[in-house]
């Protein structure tokens, strides 16, 4: 009786397992709905829309401003706390250690003015006061050179005669002829003492004045390079730069970023399928993303002709990052929505005016 039962439950578990498994299958396989995506995507309010990605950047385009010195900053003109503000061109933003500079400068100075005065030495030559003695240094030659002259005289009346020896007269005609020797000499050394300095020395003085003020203009000029100074008006959008920190002088170091923000731009990139659809001066909306989805009218500024490889990504996992675009500059009419600068818009471009002929022609 008990086999009889096994026989008729098996078979039933088995149909039922079966039905089961068949149930779960087609169930599995059915297709489910699509789920909604979690932010509504840009429409475009044109027909025919060249679409593109813009980022807002400021009038001037973002100036990276950098250091064109290397070391330890030691002040920060325009703190963190102070992001926004606005500054005119010139205006000190930071400044890069500058003291062994500044030590430099003094010693050159130093030098220069010892320079300076060598040379104006040499230029009020001669001394009034050196004049006198010289000229009295003649009249002494002179008047020696006389004595010796008659000395000389009574020697050749009385040598020949026997009044004198021969070795004296001798001697009396050789002391004349030093004396002539020594009046040429004071007359040269006066003459020459007269006529001031040699002009070669002038000329090596002026060289060294030149060389020593060339240094302190240079060290000047590198005291100046440690102050970075705004370049042009503008807001300061970011600080990336604290007192104490060491800066380099790499390209691309952004330490502080500078734009004039009061008249924003969008940087449109369009495909390069889509560039030779485009027409500078067709109309353009840009819409902001989240969801508030607010539109923003366009202005064209200008296109910049040179296709390059896209930078600037959207984070969409179905973006292709292997292409080129045609970067367009927009004028944005905020209207006094917020709008920052970095932020990423969606950009449409009329293309039903594609066929329009553009100004240039």
């Amino acid at each position: 009786m008990r086999r009889r039962r096994y026989q008729v439950f098996l078979p039933l578990l088995a149909a039922g397992l079966l039905g089961y498994a068949i149930y779960h299958v087609v169930h599995a396989s059915q297709t489910l709905p699509a789920a909604p995506p979690p932010a509504e995507p840009p429409r475009t309010p044109f027909g025919r829309a060249i679409a593109g990605t813009g980022i807002v950047e400021a009038q001037t385009e973002n100036i990276a401003v950098g250091s064109a010195l290397a070391g330890v900053v030691l002040e920060v003109y325009v703190p963190v706390e102070q992001v926004g503000k606005s500054v005119r061109a010139g205006a000190p933003l930071f400044r890069v250690d500058d003291r062994h500079l500044r030590a430099q400068l003094q010693y050159q100075q130093a030098s220069q003015a010892a320079a300076e005065a060598q040379l104006a030495k040499l230029e009020r030559q001669p001394r009034r006061e050196e004049l006198p003695p010289s000229e009295a240094r003649v009249r002494a030659a002179r008047a020696s050179a006389a004595l010796q002259e008659d000395l000389a005289d009574r020697a050749r009346r009385l040598g020949p005669s026997g009044a004198m020896s021969q070795e004296d007269v001798s001697q009396r005609l050789l002391s004349l002829e030093v004396a002539r020797q020594q009046l040429a000499q004071a007359h040269a050394d006066d003459r020459l003492l007269r006529a001031g300095a040699w002009e070669p020395d002038k000329a090596i003085a002026r060289a060294s004045v030149a060389v020593a003020r060339a240094q302190v203009t240079q060290t000047r000029t590198e005291i100046e390079r440690a102050l970075v100074r705004a370049p042009v008006d503008g807001d300061v959008l970011q600080v990336n730069v604290r007192p104490g920190e060491y800066v380099g002088n790499q390209p691309g170091q952004a330490l502080m970023l500078l734009g004039r923000a009061h008249q924003l731009h969008v940087r449109v990139d369009i495909d390069e399928r889509d560039a030779d659809r485009f027409r500078p001066g067709l109309p353009a909306r840009a819409v902001s993303r989240g969801p508030s989805r607010r539109e923003y009218p366009l202005r064209f500024v200008r296109v910049e002709p040179y296709i390059i490889p896209k930078r600037s990504l959207t984070g969409d996992n179905t973006e292709r990052v292997d292409t080129r675009v045609l970067q367009l500059i927009y004028a944005l009419n905020v209207n006094g929505r917020p709008v920052y600068v970095g932020q990423q818009l969606d950009v449409f471009i009329d293309g039903d005016g594609a066929n329009l002929e553009s100004p240039s022609k």
